[in-house]
C-alpha cells in the first residue's frame, strides 16, 4: 500500500527547506551512479548519476549526521519516527528524455519509506507494480521499504529533487 499526502508542510516550513537545498553553497555530493554499476538499469549508462546530501545514516559500519540536520525537523515531525535509519536528498538533473533507473529496495531489512518532493516536474516514483506516483512539490509518499520501486529523470524542469526517509 502507497499513502500520499499532498500539501505536508506549511508555505515558510516548505520554502526554508528549498532554500537552503537550493542555495549556492549547499553541499551536493557526485555519485556516478544512481544505481550500482553492477545492477541492470532501464537508464542509459551517460544519464546513470545524481547528487545527493546524506542527512543522516546509521548503519552497521558508522552513524552519520549532517550540520545541516536540523533544517528537515517539520518533516521529521510529520513522520514522528521511533527510529531513523537514513535520511538523504537525491538531486537528478534534466534529460533530453525521461529515464528510469533500476527497480530497487532502499534497505535490506523491514522498515518504512518516505519520498518527500520538493519541486514539481514531469518526473515520477514508479513501481515493480507499475503504479506511478507524479513528482509534485510538498507531497510524501510512504510505503513499506521492501516494495521495489524507482526515480527517473524529468525533461521539464531543470532537475528533479526528493528528499528519502527511511526509518521505524
Amino acid at each position: 500500500m502507497i499513502e500520499i499526502l499532498d500539501n505536508v508542510l506549511n508555505e515558510n516550513e516548505l520554502n526554508d527547506i528549498k532554500n537552503y537545498l537550493m542555495s549556492f553553497n549547499f553541499p551536493w555530493y557526485f555519485l556516478d551512479a544512481k544505481v550500482k554499476k553492477d545492477q541492470s538499469t532501464l537508464c542509459s549508462d551517460f544519464n546513470n548519476y545524481q547528487f545527493c546530501h546524506m542527512f543522516y545514516s546509521d548503519d552497521k559500519t558508522h552513524q552519520y549526521t549532517s550540520q545541516y540536520f536540523s533544517i528537515l525537523s517539520p518533516l521529521i515531525q510529520k513522520i514522528n519516527p521511533r527510529s531513523i535509519s537514513r535520511i538523504k536528498a537525491n538531486l537528478t538533473m534534466r534529460s533530453d528524455v525521461i529515464e528510469s533507473y533500476s527497480y530497487h529496495t532502499d534497505t535490506d531489512f523491514n522498515c518504512k519509506t518516505s519520498i518527500f518532493y520538493l519541486n514539481t516536474n514531469n518526473g515520477c516514483t514508479i513501481f515493480e507494480s507499475g503504479e506511478k506516483i507524479n513528482s509534485i512539490e510538498n507531497r510524501m509518499i510512504t510505503f513499506d521499504s521492501q516494495l521495489k520501486h524507482t526515480g527517473t529523470t524529468t525533461t521539464d524542469q531543470k532537475f528533479r529533487l526528493v528528499l528519502n526517509f527511511n526509518y521505524f
